[in-house]
Parts: structure tokens; sequence; C-alpha cells
């Protein structure tokens, strides 16, 4: 027993010696993080040099919900992202910190761990670390406005009460530097932790409760994914998208379509400026592809699409996908680049109900209400509130 307890202190102690010889080298530490997911979710695939701890998660709150991260300390990450719209925003098209609109609407952040690409249309964003760039420093469209004020965000986390010592727990490898390396890690090492699985249809479907969702829910569920409606082919998976990447899926899969939203000229295009993924690859076959969003929330997500253009699930239903795309509803021609899988259907106002229903079985409460999601309640800069609405 004593040997026994020997070997144990010795191992610890080994252990101890190595994070310290690896931190002084400046190398990462491995990650002790646990995660807090079902048995049935897989893990996601985290960076080799960002791996997961409290205390960086605890600094990437702070930060995520600290207004001083914008040019005229208006605006976080958490103004686009509350938590009560699934960390998405209510509104049609995301709103800067001078007031200007963006171009896409805020995308929701649940589970966003799993997602192989960030945006909704750039396949070149693959990191949340890279991603966080864009509304910091973008200047088309100017959203939290910082592009050229570096060294003004260092010296206001620098001039906090906590943040010095918070950077120092996150990151004792660094030395607690302040820099935008070290920012971006944290805010995405929180944003890994806004993970939904404990909606009703998680329950009933993988927590074997039969009485988890309603009846009428189940119905929709056949509906769902059945041939009739498609609906699953793009939107399938546990989170109901077909994009995703985790660690019994290392190579991740990754869906953009056109699904006839737009026709403005009788060959399927979009509006200048909004033709998604051909912006990227100048592919005309990737005219008004996007990425396929997550269903996981989307009862308190609208309103949808990626220019917030449907304000409701039950236009989405019938005034989009019923009808080959809107394109091609009333008068009008359905896009001929539009995806195989978006073919319209005929579909009764009973069973649209039943396929709402389904999909607000995709709400988990405790993902929206959760402590550790919400702004921290003792940071001086924190207090972020749904904006006026302006759809």
């Amino acid at each position: 027993m004593r040997s026994s307890s020997r070997f144990i202190a010795l191992v610890a102690c080994l252990a101890f010696c190595m994070t310290q010889v690896m931190a002084q080298a400046g190398l990462s530490v491995p990650s002790t993080y646990r995660w807090p997911l079902p048995d049935w979710a897989p893990r996601p695939v985290i960076p080799a040099d960002n791996p997961m701890s409290e205390a960086k998660v605890a600094l990437g709150r702070a930060l995520f919900y600290d207004k001083r991260l914008s040019a005229n300390q208006t605006q976080a990450c958490a103004s686009c992202h509350l938590p009560a719209h699934g960390f998405g925003d209510g509104l049609a098209l995301a709103v800067g910190s001078t007031g200007e609109a963006g171009k896409r609407n805020a995308m929701p952040l649940a589970n966003v761990a799993y997602l192989p690409t960030l945006t909704w249309a750039n396949p070149n964003v693959t990191t949340l670390e890279q991603q966080i760039l864009t509304p910091l420093f973008g200047e088309h469209p100017v959203e939290m406005g910082m592009s050229g004020k570096e060294q003004l965000l260092f010296e206001r986390l620098k001039a906090d009460i906590d943040y010095p010592r918070l950077f120092r727990q996150a990151f004792p490898e660094l030395k607690g530097d302040i820099s935008l390396r070290t920012i971006t890690r944290a805010i995405a090492a929180f944003e890994r932790t806004l993970l939904s699985f404990d909606s009703p249809y998680d329950r009933y479907r993988y927590g074997k409760q039969n009485q988890a969702i309603s009846t009428s829910a189940k119905r929709g569920e056949q509906l769902f994914f059945g041939e009739r409606l498609e609906c699953y082919h793009c939107h399938g998976g546990m989170n109901f998208t077909d994009n995703q990447i985790h660690r019994m899926q290392p190579l991740g899969e990754r869906g953009f379509h056109n699904t006839g939203l737009y026709n403005q000229d009788g060959k399927g295009a979009y509006p200048p400026g909004h033709q998604g993924l051909r912006e990227f690859t100048q592919q005309a076959a990737d005219e008004g592809k996007f990425r396929t969003p997550s269903l996981r929330n989307v009862a308190v997500t609208a309103p949808y699409m990626h220019d917030g253009s449907i304000p409701t699930l039950k236009e989405v239903i019938r005034q989009h996908y019923a009808v080959n795309g809107r394109a091609g509803g009333g008068t009008g021609a359905a896009s001929p680049l539009r995806s195989q899988f978006i073919q319209g259907f005929q579909i009764t106002e009973s069973e649209i109900a039943d396929l709402i229903a389904f999909l607000e079985s995709l709400t988990d409460p405790r993902f929206l209400r959760h402590a550790a999601h919400q702004a921290p309640a003792n940071r001086p800069d924190s207090g972020v509130h749904p904006k006026p609405k302006r759809r």
C-alpha cells in the first residue's frame, strides 16, 4: 500500500514537472478539460495549439461579453449572439457597433465546435480562432471596428483589474501574454463549450424517453425524415446539418446548397454581393450556395435564411421549400441552380403544424438558460442586452 502511494506521488510529480517544462518551452499543455457531453455525443476536434482548460474558458467567456472589444465600446461578441436566441440576435441582418447593417443573418452558435467551416459561405474559415478576426477587424461591413486599433485593445485589457490575472491563469506557457493570439484562443475555447444536447428530441431519440415529445412532433419527425419532404438530406446528423467534424469523423463533411431562394435572371442569379460560395470560389456552379445551418434551437433563431428574409418557420415551409424554392412561388420561375433535393411538395396545414412541432422539439431550454453561457455577473462591461428589432 505504501509502495503504491509512493508510485502515485511519483507519477503526479513527473506530470507536474513535465507540464512546467512544456510551459517554459512555450509548448501547448495537454488538455485535462472534461467535456460535459452525453455518452452518445462524440468529442469535438480541437486545434493542437489551443487545448481546452477551465481557465481559458472562463477568460473567453469574460471577453465574449466585453464591449471593450469594440472600438466605441458599445458592442461585444454577445451583442449579435444572445443566449435567448440560441446565440443568434433575432434580427434579419446583424448590425455592427457603428450601426452599419451587415450582409448576413447572425449565425447561432449552438454546437459550433462541430462545424468544419464557419460563416454562411466562406469555405476557407475553418477555425473559430480564425473566424473571430472577422467581426473584430472586418471593414466591409464594420462590426466591432477594431481595425488598426490592436494596441488600444491590448491597453484596455491590461488596464483591467482582472484580465492580467485571468490571462496568466489561462496561458501560463505564455506568461499571461495579452495578444491577438491569446484573445482569439480564449474566445474560441468558450465558444466550444456552447453545447446543446438536451432538447426534448434528444431525450426522446437518445434517452429513450418516449413521452419527451408530443404525438404531433412524432408525426413531424416522420415527415422530416421522409422522402416526400427530403429535409434530412441536408439537415441530417446529430446537429441537423450536413456540416460536421468530430473525433469519429475527423475529415469532416461540408455541405453548401442553393435552395432556390432567388432567380433574378431566369438562370438562377442571386443579388450581387449575395452569391454565397461563388464569391469565394469564382465558380458559376456555386452561385447561391450557402452552408446548411444547424436546426438545433431553430424555433428561437428567427428570422431565417442567410439574409433573414423569411420571418417564420411556417413561411419557410409553405412559401419556400414547398414551392421549389421561393423564387419559384407565385408566377416566378424556379431556379435552375437549386439543389436536387429542392423539388417542392404538397403539404397540408395539419402537416405543417406537425413539422413545426418537431422543429420546436429541438429547442434546448437548459442550453438557452445555462448559467455558464450567460454574461459573467462580476464583470464591469458585460451588460449585453437585445438590440431593438430592425427587420
